[in-house]
């Protein structure tokens, strides 16, 4: 099974300049954790609730401050076409619970969660065992 039948495609992204504030309201309301970060199309980072929380509001950051100054650059990526269980693998690898998928030409097409995974394919096997790798201690 390809990502692209499972993937989240309507997905919601903010751009670098935009709050702190204005991440928090779309993920509220779109009831979501991760938003991508695009700039020109292009996937520059990804901001999740939890680096607003840890990296924002822990270290006393304004909301208005840009997500640019607490978002992660180094994106977890994976293109459409490759087959679930290369993204089950490289979110174990990487442990995280959501990828960016990209298209062919490196634009963000969607978002893949471990919960599609588990959704999507109805393999529960496979979903226990991305959330058993995203969830071991690093080392």
């Amino acid at each position: 099974m390809q990502i692209s039948q499972i993937m989240s495609d309507q997905f919601t992204y903010i751009g670098q300049g935009d709050s702190l504030e204005r991440a928090a309201v779309l993920m509220r309301d779109q009831d979501i954790g991760m938003l991508p970060v695009l700039e020109e199309n292009q996937v520059v980072g990804t901001v999740t609730d939890r680096d607003i929380v840890v990296r924002g509001l822990a270290d006393g950051l304004d909301p208005k401050t840009p997500v640019s100054g607490i978002m992660s650059r180094g994106i977890h990526s994976i293109h459409a076409d490759a087959d679930v269980d290369e993204a089950a693998q490289a979110m174990e690898a990487a442990q995280v619970r959501r990828l960016v998928i990209l298209d062919r030409d490196e634009r963000c097409v969607g978002v893949l969660s471990s919960g599609d995974i588990a959704t999507g394919t109805r393999e529960p096997k496979l979903a226990g065992e991305v959330l058993e790798g995203v969830s071991e201690p690093a080392g």
